[in-house]
């Protein structure tokens, strides 16, 4: 099998338009999560009113202007060989109608993997397509915009990429599962290059009161939205909707080398389980969850004693935060693992970024690449009291300065579906 690193990285979320600028307010402990009723007056009538999302404003600022994104006035589009080789094409073909044809969940999409390709340091050369093409063009599809491959779908028109176009569905494992497959198809040879991520934008009263009257949100926190998300804690009460989107290019370990990229991590394993439990609800013991880590460490051929870091998908419910760490202990505590509860480092991103379902797994495993990369384990925020059971080290409102070279990320959804992604550093 061939190896699949991490060179490029790029981000949209309620903590601000930017990897970076997400990975610094993270650090510092800033939050997403606001009171929506102003924005609709439909939520008015919701126990929930609170949700993570991507803060208007100026490209400048870290702020989302859609049109500064998507109606730049001229079409870019690469084009990706079989050989892995790579130009630059360039039109005058108009994108004022862009944003009307893509669902915000396409359009944060695009600009997640804008930022990716440029910091995956993609500079091909120019050529005029009038002498390669004639005057065809390659322009949006009228199709409807809820269909999930649509974000796919765009990118690959946007910038010609004609290698596998693959979207999962699979609820809040979506965005995990997107880059384990999208690692999995470099591996086995289908492709050189690959943009994995997942987004999502569902901040709407009907998408809101379906998870408030399924009981899954925090409804106590209406008054008090950055306090609403908070996993591992006693007073968890359940999750936070958000919204955003969150790109990687993942590169086969040769081809990253030749070019000369920079490599954040390297993909080692990808584990998949299901619960076979129930609709909404993981098993008290984790044992989905378990399974998952297990088989992502079987590939990638590492001991639990080889784990620094756990990027938990801890949502902030009573349940599901339990069954998880319950899970994490079981794999990387005993004669293979860790001495103690203590050595165990986890820690959960959701209190400031909220939940971005469809997006989530995406944005975890960047911020897991990043942790791994600058040696630094992100804070849990609002962990004021840990609740029974909880004795590991989750990093509570500040950020741990560690080595870390290997690094588990977690992502679990409706219907019992689990994933869970191994990054390593790459030397």
């Amino acid at each position: 099998m061939r190896r699949v690193v991490v060179t490029g990285l790029g981000a949209v979320t309620p903590l601000g338009v930017g990897i970076r600028r997400t990975w610094k307010r993270l650090l510092d402990g800033h939050c997403g999560v606001v009171n929506v009723k102003d924005r609709d007056e439909r939520f008015a009538e919701q126990p929930c009113q609170v949700a993570a999302v991507v803060p208007q404003g100026s490209r400048e600022d870290g702020g989302w202007t859609a049109s500064e994104w998507l109606n730049r006035g001229v079409s870019n589009f690469f084009r990706l060989t079989s050989l892995g080789e790579l130009y630059y094409i360039c039109n005058a073909d108009t994108l004022s109608q862009e944003e009307r044809k893509m669902a915000k969940f396409a359009q944060y999409a695009m600009a997640a993997t804008e930022e990716a390709l440029q910091d995956a340091s993609w500079k091909p050369e120019f050529f005029d397509q009038r002498e390669a093409t004639g005057y065809k063009k390659v322009n949006p599809l009228f199709v409807p915009k809820l269909l999930i491959n649509l974000g796919a779908g765009h990118i690959s028109m946007k910038y010609g990429l004609m290698g596998p176009s693959h979207s999962a569905t699979t609820a809040c494992t979506t965005g995990a599962h997107s880059i384990g497959d999208a690692a999995r198809f470099i591996a086995c040879g289908d492709a050189d290059v690959m943009v994995a991520g997942g987004a999502e934008s569902c901040i709407h009263p009907l998408a809101i009161g379906g998870f408030a009257r399924a009981r899954s949100l925090a409804t106590g926190f209406n008054d008090n939205p950055e306090k609403a998300s908070r996993p591992f804690d006693a007073d968890r009460a359940g999750f936070v909707v958000g919204e955003g989107a969150a790109v990687m290019i993942l590169e086969e370990l040769e081809h990253a080398l030749a070019r000369g990229a920079r490599i954040y991590a390297e993909v080692k394993g990808y584990g998949c389980s299901s619960d076979a439990h129930h609709m909404t609800s993981p098993k008290e013991n984790g044992e989905g969850a378990f399974m998952a880590m297990k088989k992502a460490l079987k590939q990638a051929q590492l001991r639990p004693s080889a784990v620094d870091y756990v990027n938990a998908h801890a949502t902030s419910t009573i349940v599901g935060d339990a069954a998880e760490n319950a899970a994490i202990k079981a794999l990387l505590l005993g004669p293979d693992g860790k001495d103690k509860a203590a050595d165990v480092n986890v820690s959960s991103t959701k209190g400031a970024l909220g939940h971005l379902l469809g997006g989530a797994g995406a944005i975890e495993a960047l911020i897991s690449v990043l942790a791994i990369h600058e040696n630094t384990m992100p804070p849990t925020i609002n962990l004021d009291r840990l609740a029974d059971g909880f004795d590991c080290n989750y990093a509570p409102k500040d950020p741990q300065s560690r080595q870390i070279d290997v690094a588990l990320t977690n992502s679990f959804g409706f219907g019992g579906t689990n994933s869970s992604l191994c990054f390593a550093n790459y030397s």
